[in-house]
């Protein structure tokens, strides 16, 4: 029978954060972003659908039916309005929480989103997803980030001991041949995307070689963008304290507002 993504919890305060890591990793890379936020925020690592500790929960087949396993969880714990962070895959289900419940998302921080373009690397995706062994994930993480960039050894263990897990290899490359059917991804409409009212940052590497930075260029207006110099798509490793930061200050800011106000003299 399946259950709920697992997720881990961490911190306490005032404000609820969801971080949602990209295809083929797991909640335990945002170990020191989440160690940051956690000093003033209640944290909630999942890990997604298909991958990890979730490898058979609800929510496999895309990022809508994840987005509507993490929104019923987050229904069973009764919380309320939540920031939601996410990489890659884990920003394409973000957005699709947020247009799907935007009633309860506070703030938006996508991190290399998928879906705002067509465009994937498909073959490196395909190799990282079957990546066997420490060689070989480290090698598929240094490929997927900045020239400069070395994968960290806890990122590097963490992913080695979620692929040895019974049925996590092959689900991975099943997964990434349905993602880049055709060498293309699927894409989110743009007029969805004018619609969302809550604070919006989209945080991209200036050297991605999965997703090009290019699909930045399009956002709405509304959307805050902003470029990591020198970092390529494993923005949550290349530059946590960066990224803790960023989330910081979005979840301080105010949405749009797109709802007409109450009429005070009405009634």
């Amino acid at each position: 029978m399946r259950s709920f993504p697992y997720a881990v919890e961490s911190g306490a305060g005032p404000r609820t954060i969801v971080l949602l890591h990209g295809f083929g990793a797991c909640g335990d890379i945002w170990r020191d972003v989440a160690a940051s936020l956690a000093t003033e925020a209640r944290v909630l690592a999942y890990d997604l659908p298909g991958h990890g500790q979730s490898l058979e929960s609800e929510g496999l087949g895309g990022a809508k039916p994840a987005a509507r396993a993490i929104l019923a969880d987050l229904a069973t714990r009764r919380l309320g309005k939540v920031h939601l962070v996410g990489h890659s895959m884990g920003g394409a289900i973000a957005t699709s929480m947020a247009l799907a419940d935007p009633d309860r998302v506070a703030s938006l921080t996508l991190l290399a989103p998928g879906g705002f373009g067509p465009e994937i690397n498909a073959d490196l995706l395909r190799r990282y997803a079957a990546a066997d062994g420490r060689k070989q994930v480290r090698a598929s993480l240094a490929a997927m980030s900045g020239p400069r960039s070395v994968p960290p050894d806890h990122v590097v263990d963490a992913l080695c001991r979620m692929r040895t897990r019974p049925g996590q290899l092959q689900t991975l490359i099943d997964m990434a041949a349905a993602m880049t059917r055709d060498d293309r991804q699927g894409i989110i409409p743009r007029a969805q995307l004018d619609m969302l009212d809550m604070p919006v940052m989209v945080v991209w590497g200036a050297e991605d070689p999965l997703l090009p930075v290019e699909q930045a260029e399009a956002l709405p207006s509304h959307f805050h963008l902003h470029h990591v110099l020198d970092a390529g798509h494993m923005l949550v490793e290349e530059a946590p304290d960066l990224i803790a930061e960023i989330v910081r200050r979005n979840v301080r800011r105010r949405g749009r507002r797109l709802r007409p106000p109450l009429d005070a003299s009405a009634g």
